[in-house]
């Protein structure tokens, strides 16, 4: 018997293996007739290197997260997902994801893109796919990147 996925979370950071993630969660919570919650955790500790922390920063990191969710909702519903949530968080993504959201939202599945640190960065810093996958408490599914897919987006190329 399959298991059925009631709260699927996917994490949007705008790289193109969360992307394929997301495509992927929307199939999923398709099938399983779930709801959705997409996030993108904002890192403040990226903020703290700067010298005199300005609040627009986090307000500008914030608008293009909403926007990027609310194209990303746009997909989904026009897939067939009507159900989906969007969160905006901020610390470190490895914990919010893994442990707050999961358990704040009853999340039974996580999907994330595989990672895109070299071998020096996942040594130095870790990825968050290889962190939530260890230490979730639910399903975990890390979604590679395949080269033939569509974007979700066209992307604006400047005429010259």
């Amino acid at each position: 018997m399959l298991k059925e996925y009631k709260n699927i979370l996917v994490a949007i950071d705008g790289s193109d293996e969360s992307e394929q993630a997301f495509k992927k969660a929307v199939q999923v919570a398709k099938r399983n007739n779930s709801v959705l919650f997409l996030t993108h955790v904002i890192d403040i500790r990226a903020f703290e290197s700067v010298s005199s922390f300005d609040e627009s920063l986090a307000e500008e990191a914030t608008k293009v997260a909403k926007q990027t969710l609310d194209d990303y909702v746009i997909y989904g519903n026009e897939h067939g997902v009507t159900d989906i949530h969007c969160l905006i968080e901020y610390g470190a993504p490895k914990t919010v994801i893994a442990k707050n959201l999961q358990k704040d939202h009853h999340i039974d599945l996580i999907m994330l893109g595989a990672t895109g640190l070299n071998a020096m960065e996942r040594i130095l810093i870790g990825s968050v796919s290889s962190y939530v996958s260890r230490k979730a408490d639910c399903d975990v599914i890390i979604v590679r990147t395949v080269s033939n897919n569509k974007p979700l987006k066209k992307k604006d190329k400047k005429k010259k």
